[in-house]
């Protein structure tokens, strides 16, 4: 039907065009809601709720893969910066995402700083093959980590990430005393407990203790008993009291002991023993020296240092591992808050 702007004589024909155009564009417009409405008519529920679902699954699997991945805590090495059971959201831009999960990580706007709470690939982890690592990381990010199938024959999960604190960069080296942590920067001569060093840097975080101080009076004697054994020799009573006594139980039925202290403490028993051994002199030389982070590596440590399997027993971690920053937690609700 021609309207009365098309069938007047006196309208420019510009005009009559534009109305024309504008009809034919808004017919369209109608025909093709109508099509899509009679579509949906025929479409089944189901397979439209499985739309649905797929659409959803895959917008959150793009942000834990590229921006942000929710990450359940598994253990208490974090305490009491993170408790076992926390769920945190890790920012993953900042140090580069992978490309797809586990495979060709992205440049990122910089590199973990020393301090900063960081996720990334245990290096202990002993994978099942590429494909299960792909589906297993795809289920745990659509889900949240609500659901995860890597778990050991017992059930338990298998630690295929693990959270930690940024404590070492380049160049630095760490020894403990007492389960004290030492820092040695490069250039300088003097080692720096690490509580002092972290205050003089302004560096916020706490360091929890389990063993009480009083213990590590037993450790030279627990050392001992250790060494002697080692060498077949008889141990007086009174070592073996005291290597027994250093493990501590807790309310949460976990034994605690500092093992670096008992394998330094032992390890220079031996070396005095066996001056002419060449193993056990390196092995003494190598307590004093510390733990040297390589260029290119971080070392990570668990604020809960008693209770923490770490830097100190995998040694430094390559940064390309490093798949994020933890930024705040979000569950349970009465924990909400920053992740410092």
């Amino acid at each position: 039907m021609l309207s009365s702007l098309a069938m007047s004589s006196h309208a420019p024909a510009w005009a009559v065009r534009l109305q024309e155009f504008t009809e034919q564009v808004l017919t369209w417009r109608k025909r093709r809601r109508h099509r899509r409405k009679e579509k949906q008519k025929q479409k089944n529920v189901i397979l439209d709720w499985v739309e649905a679902f797929l659409w959803a699954a895959g917008v959150v699997l793009l942000i834990n893969q590229y921006l942000l991945q929710a990450y359940q805590i598994p253990s208490g090495s974090m305490m009491d910066t993170l408790l076992e059971g926390d769920r945190i959201f890790v920012n993953k831009l900042v140090y580069g995402p992978e490309l797809l999960p586990g495979l060709v990580k992205l440049p990122g706007f910089r590199d973990a700083r020393r301090g900063e709470v960081i996720i990334f690939e245990n290096p202990d982890y002993e994978s099942r093959g590429t494909a299960f690592d792909i589906v297993q990381r795809i289920l745990y990010m659509v889900t949240l980590s609500i659901v995860d199938i890597d778990r050991d024959e017992y059930g338990n999960p298998r630690a295929h990430f693990l959270i930690k604190r940024a404590v070492g960069v380049e160049g630095d080296r760490f020894r403990a005393r007492e389960g004290e942590t030492e820092i040695l920067l490069p250039g300088e001569t003097d080692w720096v407990p690490e509580r002092a060093f972290a205050a003089a840097q302004g560096l916020d975080y706490h360091i929890r203790r389990i063993l009480p101080e009083d213990t590590y009076s037993l450790y030279p004697a627990a050392a001992r008993a250790a060494a002697r054994s080692d060498l077949d020799l008889p141990v007086d009573e009174s070592d073996q009291e005291a290597y027994r006594s250093i493990w501590i139980t807790a309310d949460n039925g976990r034994t605690y002991a500092d093992p670096f202290e008992i394998a330094r403490l032992r390890t220079e028993y031996l070396a005095k023993a066996a001056p002419n051994d060449p193993r056990l002199q390196q092995g003494h030389a190598y307590y004093d020296l510390g733990w040297y982070v390589p260029e290119g590596r971080i070392l990570p440590l668990g604020d809960n240092r008693d209770d923490s399997k770490d830097g100190r027993y995998f040694g430094a971690v390559p940064r390309e591992r490093v798949l994020g920053r933890a930024m705040f937690k979000y569950w349970p609700i009465t924990r909400f808050g920053i992740v410092r």
